[in-house]
C-alpha cells in the first residue's frame, strides 16, 4: 500500500484548512490506512474471542469462576489459567486503545471543518445504536454500547498532547484498582450481612428493613455466582428454547447487568483509561508501527517480563484461594497493569513480525481482519448465537470449556478467510460501509473501482523499513 503522511494523526486530503473551499468529508482511503495497526485491530478481534467464547456457550458467570460448571479441574482449570494469563483483559484492552487512536486520526483528518464534530458525535452514536442492537439480539457481552458511550466523553481532549494523554490514561488506571478494591470490600460485606441475615431468618426472627435489604442485595449475587444446580438447568432451558425466549432472557442479561450500570462504573473507567493511553500512544508513533525494532523489543521484553509474572501470581492467587470472590475481586488490583503490559507485549510481537517481514500471509490475513473488524466481530456473535442458542444448534452448555477453543481456531479460520477474499471486491466490510455511510450521511461507494488494486498492494512490503505502515 501507498505510504501515508510523515505523520499518521496528521491532515489527510479531504481535512482542507479553514478558509479553503470545503469538500464532503469522506471515510480515508484504502491508500491512507495504517496497516499496523489494522493488523493489531485484526490481532485483538480475532482474540477477544478467547474470553467471549466462554459467555457465549455456557453459563456467564464461569467466565470468572469456572467452578459453577465443574470445570475447575485438569484441561478446564488449565485453559482458564492459560486465557487468565495471556488473553483476559488483553484483548479489550487493546481493542480499547485501538478506538482511542482512532479518535485522534479521525478528527485530525477532520480538523478544520465546521461540521467535525458533527462527524464525530454522529459515528460515535451510530456507533451506540449498533451497540444495542447487538447485545438484544446477538451477544449480550457486547462491547458496542459501552466504547460508544465512553467515546462521547473524548473529542475535547483530542488535541491534547500526547504525554498528557498518557497521564491521564495512567492516573484512570490507579484509579480504576481503587475503585476494585473498594469493590471487593463491598462485596465482601454484601456476603456477611446477606448471609446473616438469612440465618436470622433461619430461626425464626422477622427480620429489619435493613436485614430484608441485605438478604436481597446478598441473593440477586448468589442467583449470578452461586447458582444451584436447579437454576444451572432453568438457565441453559431458556438459551436453548425459541427465539423469543432466547431473546427474553438476553434483554434480562443486558439490562440488570450492563445498560443498567452507572456512568462512573469501574468497566467505564477500564475503557477510559486503555482509549486514552490509546490516543497517547497513536501520537507518539507506538501504534502506527513507526518506532524502531529496538523499541518494539524492548517493549516486548518489559510488557511479558513484568506483566506475565503479574497475572500468573494473580492466577495462583486466585486458584489457592478456591475462586473466593473477594479474592478475586482484590486480585482486580492488579487488573489494569497487568493488562496493558502483557497486551503491549503482544502488540510488540505483532510489530516486530511485520518489520521482519515472517508470516507475510497471516500478517496480510490480519490486516484484512482488521479492516473488517466491525464485520468480524459481529459475524462472531452470529456464529456463536446459531451454534449455542435456540436460534439454531442449541449447543449451550453441552462444551466442556476447552472444548469451546475448538469452535474459536474454525471461526478465526472464517474471519482470516472470508476478509481477505471480501477486501478483493470491496472497499469496505459490509457493515463498515453501513458504519460509514451513516457518519458522513451520504451512501459510500463499496466496489473497488481499479480491480487489481489489491494485487498491486499485496506486492509492496507490510512496512518499509522502520519509517512508518504501509
Amino acid at each position: 500500500m501507498a505510504s501515508v503522511e510523515s505523520s499518521p494523526y496528521s491532515i489527510a486530503p479531504g481535512g482542507e484548512a479553514i478558509g479553503e473551499p470545503v469538500s464532503p468529508a469522506r471515510p480515508i482511503s484504502r491508500a491512507a490506512r495504517i496497516t499496523a495497526l489494522d493488523c493489531i485491530r485484526g490481532f485483538a478481534v480475532l482474540g477477544i474471542l478467547l474470553m467471549n467464547i466462554v459467555g457465549m456457550g455456557v453459563y456467564g458467570g464461569a467466565y470468572i469462576d469456572p467452578t459453577i460448571i465443574g470445570g475447575d479441574k485438569g484441561a478446564n482449570l488449565w485453559m482458564w489459567v492459560t486465557m487468565h494469563i495471556i488473553a483476559d483483559g488483553k484483548m479489550r484492552c487493546l481493542f480499547s486503545m485501538i478506538f482511542g487512536s482512532s479518535v485522534v486520526l479521525l478528527t485530525s483528518r477532520l480538523e478544520g471543518r465546521q461540521d467535525a464534530a458533527d462527524i464525530y458525535y454522529r459515528r460515535t452514536l451510530w456507533l451506540l445504536v449498533f451497540g444495542i442492537v447487538h447485545a438484544y439480539l446477538l451477544w449480550y457481552g457486547d462491547i458496542l454500547y459501552a466504547y460508544a458511550l465512553c467515546g462521547l466523553l473524548l473529542y475535547p481532549f483530542r488535541n491534547l498532547r500526547a504525554k498528557k494523554l498518557v497521564i491521564i490514561g495512567a492516573v484512570l488506571v490507579l484509579l480504576d484498582s481503587a475503585m476494585y478494591v473498594g469493590t471487593a470490600f463491598e462485596l465482601r460485606d454484601t456476603i456477611r450481612r446477606g448471609t446473616a441475615a438469612e440465618q436470622i431468618e433461619a430461626g425464626g426472627t422477622k427480620l429489619s428493613d435493613e436485614q430484608q435489604t441485605a438478604k436481597a442485595q446478598y441473593e440477586r449475587w448468589r442467583k449470578i455466582m452461586r447458582p444451584t444446580a436447579e437454576e444451572l438447568a432453568h438457565d441453559a432451558d431458556q438459551w436453548r428454547g425459541n427465539p423469543l425466549k432466547v431473546i427474553a432472557i438476553r434483554a434480562s442479561v443486558v439490562f440488570n447487568l450492563f445498560h443498567n450500570a452507572p456512568y462512573y462504573s469501574p468497566d467505564n473507567f477500564d475503557i477510559w483509561s486503555m482509549m486514552f493511553l490509546g490516543m497517547g500512544l497513536i501520537k507518539l508513533d507506538v501504534l502506527s508501527g513507526k518506532r524502531s525494532r529496538r523499541f518494539y523489543l524492548s517493549l516486548l521484553v518489559v510488557g511479558y517480563g513484568v506483566g506475565v509474572p503479574v497475572n500468573v501470581y494473580t492466577a495462583w492467587m486466585i486458584v489457592r484461594n478456591h475462586f473466593d470472590p473477594v479474592a478475586y475481586g482484590l486480585s482486580n488490583a492488579f487488573l489494569d497493569p497487568g493488562r496493558f503490559l502483557v497486551a503491549a507485549g503482544h502488540l510488540s510481537v505483532v510489530m516486530l513480525v511485520l518489520k521482519a517481514g515472517w508470516f507475510k500471509p497471516l500478517m496480510r490475513g490480519l490486516g484484512a481482519a482488521g479492516q473488517l473488524a466491525l464485520s468480524n466481530y459481529i459475524l462472531q456473535s452470529v456464529i456463536t448465537a446459531f451454534l449455542f442458542t435456540g436460534y439454531g444448534f442449541r449447543f449451550y452448555d453441552r462444551m466442556q470449556r476447552f472444548q469451546l477453543y475448538y469452535i474459536v481456531a474454525g471461526i478465526w479460520v472464517i474471519g482470516l478467510v472470508w476478509s481477505s477474499i471480501w477486501l478483493r471486491h470491496f472497499q469496505f466490510g459490509p457493515l463498515e460501509w453501513c458504519w460509514r455511510s451513516l457518519t458522513y450521511w451520504k451512501r459510500q461507494p463499496m466496489r473497488l473501482r481499479t480491480p487489481d488494486v489489491i494485487s498491486q498492494a499485496a506486492a509492496q512490503p507490510l512496512l518499509t523499513g522502520t519509517d512508518g505502515p504501509c
